[in-house]
């Protein structure tokens, strides 16, 4: 099966304003970052990367959260989304992950991505200018009319909620 493309319009945008375009320390430009990519030729995701200041890492500590700018802001085609998911391994390694998981990036949304992360794990965590914080899955939409109604189809399960069906 083939793989459906679909062209997304990326702007990056200026360095934040509390940046700079210069390193502080050595006086050397901020290299630019590349535009999202796949990693992988089966990849479903592409890597977001942090927009911080090269001699300024954003520090997020044990309990934590962080709103993590990426310096990018993207024309995501009518009828799709971008979801931003954690990356499995900063989870894993660091208990970094993103707090409102997936997060939401509608269509017509123009500002700029960023990224709220929390840190679950037992270390302050330093987010390092380049640094993939996270993934965005570009996914359709389907959107539901709401029609009122006095009951609903009965189903096996009914009413049943949190663990009603086992373990």
């Amino acid at each position: 099966m083939a793989t459906m493309m679909i062209d997304v319009p990326v702007q990056r945008l200026a360095l934040h304003p509390a940046q700079g375009d210069t390193d502080l320390q050595t006086g050397t430009p901020n290299k630019p970052l590349p535009l999202p990519s796949y990693a992988t030729e089966g990849a479903a995701g592409f890597d977001l990367q942090a927009d911080v200041a090269e001699d300024e890492p954003l520090v997020i500590h044990p309990g934590g959260r962080a709103l993590v700018p990426t310096g990018l802001a993207m024309a995501i085609p009518a009828g799709y989304e971008l979801q931003v998911r954690p990356r499995s391994g900063l989870a894993l390694r660091h208990g970094i992950t993103v707090l409102n998981s997936p997060g939401t990036v509608d269509s017509d949304y123009r500002g700029e991505l960023k990224i709220l992360l929390i840190n679950l794990g037992q270390e302050p965590f330093s987010v390092m200018r380049g640094d993939r914080i996270a993934q965005g899955v570009i996914s359709p939409v389907v959107r539901a009319s709401f029609t009122a109604a006095s009951a609903l189809p009965p189903t096996q399960r009914g009413a049943g909620g949190y663990g009603s069906t086992g373990r």
